[in-house]
Parts: structure tokens; sequence; C-alpha cells
């Protein structure tokens, strides 16, 4: 189909400067430069590394992606970038250079939601998206529940984290650990020698009195450091691996609980993972075995597109474009709190 937006994509919420191209609901360029490195010795992400780290990377990372897809500036339709939420510098130098990009190409700009963006790149990988999905997003930043009948306009939050985002949590039990960071993937690789039922970790807001679809990893992070910590006190070696499978198994099975009582309660039967933290083993084989038990069609992208990028972005970005969205106005501004309630910035629809 010639008449598919062809659109670009910048995402530079946290520490990685992405940048992908795609037509339609085809990937033509997914380009990622990251700046992880440069804050692993701190045990976290530096704001202000982040945002210089995005300025030096983004004219190169825009031109890698475009000569990746084999198209020209000028051919595309728009230009879409994140806009919130995230970390308030790194936000404005994606922000900063969408407009300048669009505004040099004459182009539409269009500011997204990160959180609609990470659902909506799933239709790179399985095709449109079926109104309404219910969405599991898990990251760094974010565990939150969402309904969305429309990707473009209308996207309900159910449930979300009330205290530790899943992978913060996953960060701070790697580092109790002394596992480094980022810890997603090192507690992911480690529980595989592990045994999950070595040790019963809490299981957070899973009474019947608990908000059936919020999240809570806190009390979970706190037990771990607490058991790790006894057993150290005691001079006796700790299981690390045992530990890491424990844990994730207590995440995992909180994650996939809410978010099949919800598909549940809204008689929704498909649902889709999204976030860095989807790209863990453990939750896309747990959820998979819990989805085929209920009914429910599972879609999960992709490792490199669960994890941010540039792709999500432009997904989204083509999508407005395809439903004639109203584009972003010149002054749109970095929103590090934009809700999830809005997935684009429409002109004249600021704070």
């Amino acid at each position: 189909m010639a008449d598919e937006p062809l659109v670009l994509g910048i995402e530079t919420s946290c520490d990685e400067t992405g940048v992908g191209v795609v037509r339609g609901h085809t990937l033509l360029a997914d380009a990622v430069a990251s700046s992880v490195d440069d804050h692993a010795r701190y045990g976290g992400v530096v704001p202000e590394i982040a945002s210089r780290a995005h300025l030096e990377e983004m004219v190169p990372t825009i031109e890698r992606a475009l000569a990746e897809a084999g198209v020209a500036a000028a051919d595309l339709d728009a230009i879409a970038v994140t806009a919130g939420p995230g970390l308030a510098g790194a936000l404005l130098v994606g922000v900063s250079a969408a407009k300048a990009y669009a505004y040099a190409l004459g182009k539409p700009l269009y500011g997204v939601n990160h959180l609609a963006s990470h659902i909506c790149v799933d239709q790179l990988e399985h095709g449109p998206l079926p109104e309404p999905t219910m969405a599991l997003l898990v990251s760094g930043g974010h565990s939150s529940l969402l309904l969305a009948p429309d990707i473009t306009a209308d996207v309900r939050p159910l449930g979300a984290t009330i205290d530790d985002a899943a992978g913060e949590a996953f960060d701070k039990v790697a580092r109790v650990l002394g596992l480094g960071f980022p810890g997603g993937p090192a507690i992911d690789r480690l529980a595989r020698e592990g045994d999950p039922e070595a040790v019963r970790f809490p299981r957070g807001l899973t009474g019947p009195r608990d908000a059936p679809f919020d999240f809570s990893f806190s009390g979970l992070k706190t037990a771990v450091a607490r058991w790790v910590e006894t057993q150290r006190a005691a001079g006796v070696a700790v299981p690390v691996a045992d530990v890491a499978a424990s844990f994730q198994e207590a995440v995992t099975d909180v994650l996939t609980r809410k978010a099949i009582r919800a598909c549940r309660a809204e008689g929704v039967e498909h649902l889709m993972i999204g976030g860095g933290v989807a790209a863990n083993s453990r939750l896309r084989a747990m959820a998979e075995e819990r989805c085929a038990a209920a009914g429910i069609t599972l879609r999960v992208p992709r490792p490199k597109l669960c994890t941010d990028n540039g792709a999500m972005v432009a997904a989204l970005g083509a999508e407005m474009v395809a439903r004639n969205r109203q584009p972003s106005a010149w002054d749109l501004p970095a929103d590090s709190s934009l809700p999830v309630t809005r997935p684009h910035v429409p002109a004249g629809h600021h704070h």
C-alpha cells in the first residue's frame, strides 16, 4: 500500500536515544544509541548525563535510521516524538529535535505518549491492535494495567503501581545481590539456574480487600533485602540464583494474575504485554501459560521492541496520521508527567 503513512519517531524519555522509521504497520528502521554504560557506575540513570548523551547522539541516530530505512527525510509524512512522561531534560532534547526537523521539512509534528507508544509498537509485530486491547506495561518507571479502546484517542488506566515499578524492584534486588545495573537482564539470567520455590516471598496487594488492579513491589523488595541480610548475619552463604528466581516468580505471579483478572473483568480477549520488563523470559512464559488456560490471546513484541525505542513512537505516529488525528502545535511542551489518558498532545491542548 503506497498510502500508508511514512513516519519517523524519536524517543528520549530516559537513557536510550531511539529513532525509528515506520510505514503503516511495517518497521523499516530502528536505531538506538544507549547511554546505559555511562550510568552503570552510578547504579541508576543520571538525568544530566542522559540529556547530554541525547544531544550528542540525536543527529547521527536520525541519519542512521533514515539510511537504514532507505528513505529521504523529504519523503516522510510526519515526525512523531515522545512528549512525556519521562525525564524532563531528556524529553526536551527529543522534542526540540523533532520540532526542528518537522519545521525544516514542512511536515506535521505529533507529540505522543510514551506509554501509549509501548502498546502501539505491537502493531509492527502482530498487525493491527484489537479494539479494545488490554495492556500490561511493565518497565523501570511504570507498572500499569491499561484498557485501550482506541490507542490514538482513548486509553484508560485500570491500575498502576502505588510505589516501586516492577523494573525498579528488579534494579534494587539486583543491587542487594551484587549483580550490577540494570538489574532486569542479570536477574533473568541468574534465575534460570535457581529454584523459584526456594523462598516464598510476599505477593503484594493480592488480598481480598486490596485494589484488584494496582501493584505494590516495595514490600517485596524489602522482604528480599531482609531475607538476604538475615542469611548474611548468620554467616550463611546466600543462594543468589534461588533468591533471584524466587523474587522473579513473585513479581511475575502478581503481574500475570492481575492482568488476567482485568481481562476477565472487562470481557477482553486479548492481552498485550510491553515495556522493558516484558523482555523477561519468565514473565513471557508464565503469561503464555496462564493466558492459554484462560482462553486469552497473548501478544508480546520481541524483546528489542519492548525496551524503549524509536520504532514504538513512529508506530503510534503512523496510527495518528492514518486516523487523521490533529497534529501538535509548534510550542508543544515536553511534559514529564503527561497522563496516559492523553495518547497525544494535539494543538491547543496544553496544561
